[in-house]
């Protein structure tokens, strides 16, 4: 493979992971499964060492810790102030001082880089304020994963505009990221797993999304958004991602409206022990519609009258050119032309090369597949093939700008970064499926 099409161009910017990005997050350490003490947990006996301590030394340690969080950290005294508010059952009957109850919540936090080890697999909707551009720019939102200590995945934000005279331009990034707040009422009234709230931030760049459930406890992975507009107009934003717990994957989704307040649900049937699902931006015929690829080999097309059960589908798409002979999968969410339903996808072939093409499917009957790339739009090339795992370009998602394809993909399992490629090219590149 050359790596590299003659249809797209290649944009000069590269996201690289950056460790000096961190954020607090919860630290429960627990005892190994002979010496536990239901009865004294870990977390209660260290609190019992704070509460011991000295009133001077209390105070001293107290002062070390804010010089050392409050020059990378919003609101330090707010965060352990939640943190205290999640444990307090340890403590009922006690007397635990303000200064008591921010160093115990200190020793059961801990600081995170999010993507210390690796920043790839964005994916990119348009952004929902529009207003005030020049003609032929628009915003756009982009999700990246980030990995960190433990291999574990989190989702990352930035923001920025596309135009056809000036590229991509990306807004500055926030150097202090601010975890959400667990809203646990909200949680308990609704069907959701967990209700996320990112309140008082200085931008979405500033927002990480940590695995915090049992299903997560290795990672958030590949979030796939699209932007829904339902049958009656309203616009909601839906992101699959795959969570993994280190020894098994699920589908779960994230709904938000407004990129502050997120809510997390799992997806059931058929997709639901896979990864890959990938949600069509509207109804079609009254039926929700996606794609997934739970054979772990092929690309399926999956209805369902609800965006979080999918069981009734059929295999769309099986490998059949040189360079997807391992496997075939999609790259987020079909895009919308005049011409029908663009759909980027991967394919793997020897020596485990990923590399991205794209089909077309009939705008009204996604069933039906029209043309195919005979040969990858974007491959491994000579100056970017390194990194994590090696031989590797894959996306999430990008979108359509006029008749500009603007994607984002990651490169190796370490570092993102954009091209764009025009549509009519693409098409006419195509062969006849």
């Amino acid at each position: 493979m050359t790596g590299q099409s003659r249809i797209i161009d290649r944009s000069p910017i590269i996201l690289r992971p950056d460790p000096t990005r961190t954020v607090i997050r919860p630290f429960s350490p627990g005892d190994p499964a002979p010496f536990g003490t239901p009865e004294h947990p870990r977390a209660l006996r260290i609190a019992e060492r704070v509460l011991a301590l000295a009133p001077d030394t209390l105070h001293d340690q107290l002062d070390r810790l804010m010089q050392s969080l409050s020059g990378r950290h919003d609101d330090v005294p707010g965060i352990l102030a939640r943190r205290y508010e999640e444990i307090s059952d340890l403590f009922r009957g006690r007397t635990v001082s303000d200064k008591q109850r921010a160093l115990i919540s200190a020793y059961l936090l801990e600081e995170y880089a999010f993507e210390a080890a690796a920043l790839f697999n964005p994916s990119m909707v348009p952004h929902w304020d529009q207003t005030g551009l020049p003609p032929r720019t628009e915003r756009f939102v982009m999700a990246l994963r980030g990995v960190g200590e433990g291999h574990r995945s989190s989702v990352t934000f930035r923001t920025g505009r596309w135009s056809e005279a000036g590229g991509f331009e990306l807004d500055p990034l926030n150097r202090i990221a601010v975890a959400p707040h667990i809203d646990m009422a909200a949680t308990r009234d609704a069907d959701a797993l967990a209700v996320l709230r990112c309140d008082g931030r200085n931008g979405l760049s500033d927002t990480v999304l940590f695995p915090i459930l049992p299903s997560q406890t290795k990672g958030i992975e590949d979030l796939r958004l699209v932007r829904f507009t339902d049958d009656d107009g309203d616009v909601r934003y839906f992101g699959t991602y795959t969570a993994f717990n280190g020894a098994e994957v699920r589908q779960e989704l994230i709904e938000t409206r407004d990129f502050f307040t997120f809510t997390m649900r799992r997806v059931l049937g058929s997709v639901g022990d896979a990864k890959g699902l990938a949600i069509f931006p509207r109804r079609i015929g009254g039926a929700y519609f996606a794609l997934s690829r739970q054979d772990g080999e092929n690309i399926w097309l999956m209805t369902s009258d609800n965006p979080l059960e999918w069981s009734n589908g059929h295999r769309l798409l099986t490998p059949k050119y040189r360079w997807e002979f391992v496997q075939l999968g999609n790259c987020g969410s079909p895009l919308e032309i005049e011409e029908g339903w663009l759909v980027l996808t991967h394919g793997v072939g020897m020596v485990r090369n990923y590399a991205i093409g794209a089909c077309l499917l009939d705008r009204n009957d996604p069933s039906r597949v029209l043309r195919r790339t005979a040969e990858p739009i974007i491959a491994p090339s000579p100056n970017d093939r390194h990194g994590y795992v090696p031989n590797v370009v894959y996306s999430c998602g990008g979108m359509i700008c006029g008749r500009v394809l603007v994607l984002p993909y990651g490169v190796a399992d370490n570092f993102a970064t954009f091209a764009t490629i025009d549509v009519d090219a693409l098409l006419a590149s195509m062969e006849p499926a």
